[in-house]
């Protein structure tokens, strides 16, 4: 199961006029702890933001899992309930759990929810979707799926062996 952590970042961010505006902006990283996550996501926004930054906050989320889907940039928050039998006493217990998932709007993100969670054996509930303020999210990726990932514009060696044929 992954640990999710919340990171509050500040720096100063250029709008449209050129003018520079201090920010807050808050980034997820799946990591094993708070040290590390600290390390991720100076490691990740230090590529992506021009000058300095602070991590001003990092917690750890409540969030239970993540669902990407790269046609749309918002992410929306959704609390996800369902009832589940005791295995001693028999008698139904309330789950809440709370995802992340990737869509255009409030709506979208309601239908996405259930799509992914479609093959749960349970009956559950969405009784609320927010839009969440998470700019963007960093998960965790091993050395072997970093070895195995082509960078964009490159193709693998295989490709080009058969198109040479």
């Amino acid at each position: 199961m992954r640990t999710w952590f919340l990171c509050k970042v500040k720096y100063q961010k250029e709008n449209e006029q050129g003018l520079l505006k201090n920010v807050s902006e808050q980034y997820l990283v799946d990591a094993v702890s708070f040290t590390e996550a600290e390390a991720r996501i100076y490691e990740e926004l230090g590529m992506m933001i021009r000058g300095e930054f602070q991590v001003t906050n990092i917690s750890k989320s409540n969030l239970t899992d993540v669902f990407f889907f790269h046609e749309s940039d918002l992410w929306h928050k959704c609390k996800v309930t369902y009832l589940v039998a005791d295995g001693d006493s028999g008698k139904e217990k309330k789950v809440t759990n709370y995802m992340l998932v990737q869509a255009e709007d409030v709506k979208q993100a309601f239908e996405r929810i259930f799509e992914s969670l479609n093959n749960m054996l349970v009956t559950f509930r969405v009784p609320d979707v927010t839009e969440s303020p998470i700019i963007d999210i960093f998960k965790y990726v091993s050395s072997d799926e970093k070895a195995m990932k082509v960078p964009d514009g490159f193709k693998p060696v295989s490709e080009i062996e058969e198109d040479d044929e």
